[in-house]
């Protein structure tokens, strides 16, 4: 049975490191933080018992004081330290001279370019980008990020062990912000921000509007899937009207930079494009945790 180790006990830390426990592999979890190191088995196990599973898995995660102590045996290094550049790289400075040297070291950034990661490392051949998404025992989906010098080999390896575990690893031939699925998301995030602060209609009335149109057929129905279900030439043809209309910003909006900079950052403040009471806010968590566990358990039925 192969090693895991994972870098960072935060949440997607823990998420993965569950994972893996999960599917019976032994975890070697390194958290600097000796508070957020504490809670790291109860947080794994909680993520457990949302999806009914043997909560004794927990203790397959071994928590580590120090680097060298989870990675010195490792198979597949996950780091999952926060979003900086620098502390990656830093981070990745260790690993090539910590781990193992067939180990397959693996980011799970979620936008930044495995490649500037990997910039001047040793061995960059065996550095891949993992890119998990939150909460990562949820959602099936992991981008496997091809950089620079990633070798084949090491792509195959990663996406070989993410199918072992359940998850659906998608194959990044081409190393960009964002990847491919966050690349998307914020597309629309970026037209539907542009909507509102032109007064086309309010947030809500835009979430309602995706969530009841084609946000019903997403998990089924890709966005070539559909323009292909529809055909191309209509496709082509409502492009022609609705392209030239579409945000063009080449930076963040002034909407969004406005209501940060006024300190309304969503869930955190308690306003954001809509305010939101306590209640709102824990509802719309449960309708989304029971949302996915739903999803994960039809996946696995099937």
């Amino acid at each position: 049975m192969m090693q895991i180790a994972v870098v960072g006990g935060g949440l997607m830390g823990a998420g993965i490191a569950q994972v893996f426990a999960g599917a019976g592999y032994p975890v070697a979890l390194f958290e600097p933080n000796s508070d957020v190191r504490s809670t790291v088995h109860d947080r794994v196990r909680g993520g457990l018992a949302q999806l009914s599973a043997d909560l004794s898995a927990a203790d397959f995660v071994e928590t580590c004081e120090t680097m060298h102590q989870a990675v010195a045996s490792a198979d597949f290094v996950f780091e999952a330290a926060s979003e900086k550049l620098q502390l990656k790289q830093s981070i990745f400075a260790d690993l090539i001279r910590l781990a193992p040297q067939q180990a397959i070291l693996a980011s799970n950034t979620s936008v930044i370019p495995i490649t500037r990661i990997a910039y001047g490392l040793d061995t960059a051949d065996r550095i891949v980008g993992t890119h998990w998404w939150n909460p990562a025992f949820l959602v099936p989906l992991v981008e496997v990020v091809q950089a620079a010098d990633t070798s084949i080999e090491t792509i195959n390896a990663t996406m070989r062990l993410l199918t072992d575990v359940g998850k659906r690893p998608a194959h990044v031939k081409k190393d960009l912000p964002g990847f491919v699925a966050n690349r998307l998301q914020h597309a629309l995030w970026r037209e539907a921000i542009a909507m509102v602060a032109e007064g086309i209609c309010d947030a809500a009335t835009l979430d309602a509007c995706v969530k009841n149109s084609f946000g019903r057929r997403l998990p089924v129905l890709g966005p070539l899937e559909n323009a292909d279900l529809v055909g191309l030439d209509l496709t082509l043809d409502i492009h022609e009207t609705m392209i030239p209309e579409l945000d063009r910003h080449a930076l963040p909006h002034q909407y969004l930079v406005e209501k940060v900079e006024a300190g309304n950052l969503g869930f955190k403040s308690g306003i954001g494009f809509r305010a939101w009471t306590d209640q709102e806010m824990q509802t719309l968590r449960m309708q989304l945790a029971e949302h996915l566990v739903e999803m994960q358990h039809k996946d696995e039925a099937r």
